[in-house]
């Protein structure tokens, strides 16, 4: 270092090094810390944010974690204020956003593996149940997906009242029914088969075909359609 001169602290050169990697081969080299170290850099200056970053993974045990966390779990994290749990919560909005953009439109027959993404990724870290329709017409193309209903999912929970008016007003010839176990296991409960038979009944004597009942577990999913259960 050359007289007067101020010497660069040491995670300036490390953020840009970063930036390199990303510029060169995205994000597939980093590791998972590294990738919310890469985030906070563009909310927290003039910090080292790898502790940050590592302490975010530590608490909520993986970054789907961080990214599925409430934001004022997140906030909870020393070092993270609002600014930085709100872009982290916007870097998963974005992918979801993405997702369901590129699903729509699309037939979910040609395009399996873009409808799981989307389901995974909206409902695998969901602490709570929720039950989604995803609304098709005669090309199988999706018209529309709708959060119906959270909390416990059973017979007495989803309306399907609701499902046929819904289906009627979208003008949709198919459904594709989806929902989580926050438990982790997709394993379809009694529960889980009553309502999927039930739902089929009632809408194939309206002229509506359910194409598959698709349960979303933490790291696996099962599918009626593909298990042979319909």
């Amino acid at each position: 270092m050359t007289p007067g001169s101020v010497e660069k602290p040491h995670y300036v050169g490390h953020r840009r090094r970063l930036k390199d990697r990303f510029i060169k081969a995205g994000l597939e080299p980093f590791a998972d810390y590294e990738v919310l170290e890469f985030l906070l850099t563009f909310s927290i200056a003039q910090k080292d944010v790898k502790p940050v970053a590592k302490e975010l993974i530590e608490r909520f045990k993986s970054f789907q974690g961080v990214l599925d966390a409430p934001l004022d779990a997140v906030t909870s994290v020393q070092g993270v204020g609002e600014h930085s749990a709100l872009l982290i919560k916007l870097a998963k909005a974005c992918s979801d956003y993405y997702l369901r953009k590129r699903l729509r439109g699309n037939s979910v027959i040609s395009s399996p593996e873009d409808l799981l993404n989307y389901c995974k990724s909206a409902m695998a870290g969901q602490s709570d149940e929720q039950f989604r329709v995803v609304y098709l017409n005669s090309k199988n193309e999706v018209l529309h997906d709708e959060l119906l209903q959270e909390g416990t999912v059973d017979q007495s929970a989803v309306y399907p009242r609701k499902i046929i008016e819904r289906a009627l007003r979208q003008k949709a010839v198919a459904l594709i029914l989806v929902h989580n176990h926050p438990s982790g296991n997709p394993e379809p409960s009694s529960h889980d088969r009553h309502l999927t038979k039930m739902l089929i009944q009632l809408s194939e004597s309206l002229g509506i075909k359910i194409h598959d009942h698709i349960i979303i577990g933490r790291n696996d999913y099962f599918s009626f359609r593909e298990a042979g259960c319909m």
